[in-house]
């Protein structure tokens, strides 16, 4: 079930943050991640929280926004890959037209992750914290007008 962020869930959310961000970004010191712990922490609780929770009322990941700025997509080691990532995106892809994010370049399992989910890489930086290559990435909703209709060619293959 998907539910906004309340205030017990900022412990077992930081975890999952932390575990997450060291796997994801195995060519990052861990350090990194532990030494911006505290300063998440603080701002975490003002962001738009979206939280993913099991039958036993356990957060098993969470979305972070910021308007239309998603901070990250979070999960439990123990329950990846298992579409949970997926519902929280479809969750907000259904409250917004349009979607950004930062992605580093190297994390390739989310790049794919996220083109597979209609994101377009839009342009490429360093990030100045890491000095890593990150993708900005953009997802717009399909209107109605945009989508292929009867009579329409959308495949020269097809």
């Amino acid at each position: 079930m998907i539910r906004a962020f309340i205030p017990k869930d900022l412990t077992p959310i930081m975890d999952i943050w932390l575990d997450a961000n060291i796997q994801a970004h195995d060519f990052i010191s861990a350090d990194y991640w532990k030494n911006h712990f505290e300063q998440v922490k603080e701002c975490l609780p003002a962001a738009e929280l979206y939280v993913y929770e099991d039958m036993f009322s356990s957060p098993c990941g969470f979305m972070g926004m910021s308007g239309d700025y998603i901070a990250g997509i979070f999960v439990r080691t123990d329950v990846r890959s298992k579409g949970i990532g997926k519902q929280l995106l479809d969750h907000v892809k259904s409250l917004r037209d349009t979607l950004s994010l930062h992605v580093y370049q190297k994390n390739e399992a989310a790049v794919r992750f996220y083109l597979r989910e209609d994101f377009v890489i839009q342009s490429q930086a360093s990030d100045t914290g890491t000095g890593e290559t990150e993708y900005l990435m953009i997802w717009r909703k399909h209107s109605e007008k945009s989508m292929p209709g009867p009579g329409r060619e959308t495949d020269k293959d097809g």
